[in-house]
């Protein structure tokens, strides 16, 4: 009987270890599939990122290429991109209201120089007039222009309004120094109506000049022109000499040679080593009727003309200035007027839009 029991008991244990055993292989094989997905998640994740990442990069490729082929298709692209009118800075300024950017002896005008084009002009007297400017009206102001002082018709460029803040530094400057400031916004820029065109922004030049000139009388008249605003400037005063009432001198601030060999050597055009730079880009503009060619103009310009270029410059590389001066200082229209260039040296911090900052202005203009 003992012997029996004893042979039960030892089958019993027998068959607990055998379960055991059993538990724990199938626990151990429960957890190597645990450990595999514990491995292949973080590639998993990687593989994820990778293919998001890669997904991204031809997507911008795609766009990168398909660019060019726009703009060639809608040259209106590219006219924009070169007038950039449609970018207002700075934002929510009144331009009816310039006394809110410091300008106290500063008259708002509205001229209209076509049918359905209208053009926000401002007036700022010099600065010996500005106790007596003090709630004046219009034609006070236009009348003031015929004061023995002479008067500067400055064109901006492009972007902005003729609110913008290193313009508006400008005038003060210049009014500072005894000059009235006349400047505008061409058509479709700031509070101007009309479209933006080369032609039109020319006529719109021309307009305000014929206006300036019925009121004032003999005081000298100079153009100043900034950037793309040269290419008006230049535009406006061959065809001044050519009508044989050129003004009093010309100034150009920042200027190149034409819009081709700017667009080319702007530092901010990321195609200009893309095959074919100048048939998807450069034509288009030529397309588009936008040569403002300062090379060619200054072949007919008889009259002064200062060119200020600071050596800085990241919108209009310098040497297109001196590449414009050179042409100007050896063509036949200049021989008997002075011609003048005044670079700013890099360590001055000039830069496109500064050179108002420099207190050598005062006698580089006188």
């Amino acid at each position: 009987m003992r012997k029996r029991n004893e042979s039960v008991t030892v089958e019993h244990e027998r068959a607990a270890a055998a379960t055991l055993d059993k538990g724990c292989s199938l626990r151990h094989s429960l957890r190597l599939p645990a450990a595999d997905t514990g491995m292949k998640r973080p590639l998993g994740r990687r593989y994820g990122l990778w293919f998001r990442l890669r997904k991204l990069i031809i997507w911008l490729l795609g766009v990168y290429i398909a660019i060019p082929f726009l703009v060639k298709l809608c040259p209106a692209i590219q006219a924009k991109l070169v007038f950039l009118n449609f970018v207002r800075v700075p934002y929510f300024i009144d331009l009816k209201r310039p006394q809110d950017q410091g300008l106290n002896h500063t008259c708002n005008y509205y001229l209209q120089p076509e049918e359905d084009v209208t053009i926000g002009v401002w007036h700022t007297v010099p600065a010996a007039l500005w106790k007596n400017a003090q709630g004046k009206d219009q034609l006070w102001f236009e009348d003031a222009l015929g004061s023995s002082h002479p008067v500067i018709l400055y064109l901006h460029g492009n972007a902005g309004t003729r609110g913008g803040d290193h313009r508006v530094e400008l005038y003060k400057v210049l009014s500072s120094l005894g000059y009235h400031v006349v400047t505008f916004d061409y058509r479709g820029w700031g509070d101007s109506i009309g479209s933006p065109s080369e032609r039109g922004m020319t006529y719109d030049a021309l307009h305000v000049f014929d206006w300036i000139k019925a009121r004032s009388g003999d005081n000298s008249v100079y153009i100043w022109g900034h950037s793309l605003g040269t290419g008006v400037a230049t535009n406006l005063v061959r065809r001044l000499c050519e009508r044989e009432t050129p003004p009093d001198a010309l100034i150009l601030e920042s200027p190149f040679t034409n819009i081709r060999e700017e667009a080319r050597s702007h530092p901010f055009s990321i195609y200009r080593y893309f095959p074919g730079f100048d048939w998807f880009f450069l034509d288009p503009i030529t397309t588009s009727g936008i040569k403002f060619a300062n090379d060619e103009n200054v072949k007919y310009i008889s009259c002064s003309l200062l060119i200020l270029h600071a050596e800085d410059d990241p919108v209009v590389p310098f040497h297109l200035g001196k590449k414009l001066y050179n042409i100007a200082a050896t063509s036949r229209s200049f021989r008997d007027y002075k011609v003048q260039f005044v670079p700013f040296h890099t360590d001055l911090g000039y830069r496109h839009k500064y050179i108002y900052r420099s207190p050598e202005l005062p006698r580089i203009l006188r």
